[in-house]
């Protein structure tokens, strides 16, 4: 690899501490220059460097393979008899919740590669990076299935019913298409939210175990909020997908009573399309997921995440509300 393509992906280890700090994630995560990493500036990697989808696929390969941890080891050693009642609940609702995500992966990757042959001969830059996304999108989707069976066979451990198999079928909806960079800036949001939601309930878990998988889950969902940036920022900066759009997904999950709330809210959205399961947390873990201290963390996740996406800040949400309606109109 050359010279400039190393430098970058030495660099971008610093976004990654950023996020795990901003999620509550970051004991332990110290970055090094030789670790694999999620490429920054993807656009122009392709465009400027002359990367190949090769050289960025393995990289993607290698990442996740430094990542991979054991669900089964996991879940046969946590010990039943130290969780709590709302340990309980977590474990259930976050297998409930996970259940949900594949249908989310399977429409990425049919979404991307129709995106991705629209581009050819007139981006290839950007075809590439669009290929790049669906490519990565089977890591994403193998990593989800780990967070889904790993809390979905705990429950059954700790005595609740198993999901029939009409539930079963009926969690795995597709979700409905929309634009590519609003679907990928969406999806970085909600990674963000789900990594909080992780550590808030990992720092009230006592049994080690269970504590160990929540952080495993949680870290999994930062280095998904990675990728979504990363590739998010590579259609803003190919000049193809304007930034208006991310910026309409980020007024969505800020505004008052908005996404950022999921459960909490007065008013919960009924869809037939598909079933999104952070909207449905009920009791503790609902609760756990709103508390001030998780709002905060999930309100500079996105922040943070909508400027590097976009290179425009924001402080607050009516401060992204504003610039929203100036970018519509322009």
């Amino acid at each position: 690899m050359g010279t400039a393509f190393l430098h970058q992906v030495s660099n971008v280890g610093a976004h990654e501490r950023r996020l795990f700090e901003l999620s509550g994630l970051s004991e332990g995560r110290s970055g090094s220059s030789r670790r694999p990493v999620v490429i920054a500036e993807l656009y122009r990697a392709f465009r400027e460097e002359g990367r190949t989808l090769v050289e960025i696929l393995w990289e993607q390969h290698r990442f996740h393979e430094a990542r991979r941890w054991n669900a089964v080891e996991l879940v046969e050693s946590v010990r039943p008899e130290h969780l709590t009642e709302l340990d309980r609940l977590v474990v259930w609702s976050a297998g409930q919740a996970e259940m949900t995500a594949k249908p989310s992966a399977d429409r990425m990757t049919r979404l991307a590669d129709a995106e991705c042959r629209r581009w050819q001969g007139k981006d290839d830059a950007l075809a590439s990076v669009i290929q790049a996304l669906g490519s990565w999108s089977r890591y994403w989707n193998e990593e989800e299935s780990h967070h889904e069976m790993g809390f979905t066979q705990l429950s059954l451990q700790l005595g609740f019913p198993p999901p029939s198999d009409a539930t079963v079928i009926d969690y795995r909806k597709i979700f409905p298409d929309d634009d590519l960079l609003r679907t990928v800036a969406m999806l970085s949001f909600s990674e963000g939210i789900a990594a909080v939601n992780y550590g808030q309930y990992a720092r009230h878990v006592r049994e080690p175990a269970l504590k160990a998988l929540l952080k495993n889950v949680g870290a999994d969902e930062v280095q998904h909020m990675q990728y979504f940036i990363s590739f998010s920022k590579a259609l803003v900066d190919s000049g193809a997908y304007p930034a208006k759009e991310a910026f309409a997904v980020a007024h969505l999950f800020l505004r008052e009573g908005g996404e950022l709330y999921g459960s909490a809210r007065e008013h919960v959205e009924s869809r037939n399309t598909h079933t999104n399961w952070w909207d449905h947390l009920g009791d503790g873990a609902g609760e756990a997921a709103v508390t001030p201290e998780a709002l905060e963390r999930k309100r500079s996740l996105i922040l943070h995440a909508l400027k590097r996406i976009t290179g425009i800040s924001c402080a607050t949400p009516q401060e992204v509300e504003d610039l929203w309606m100036d970018l519509v109109g322009e």
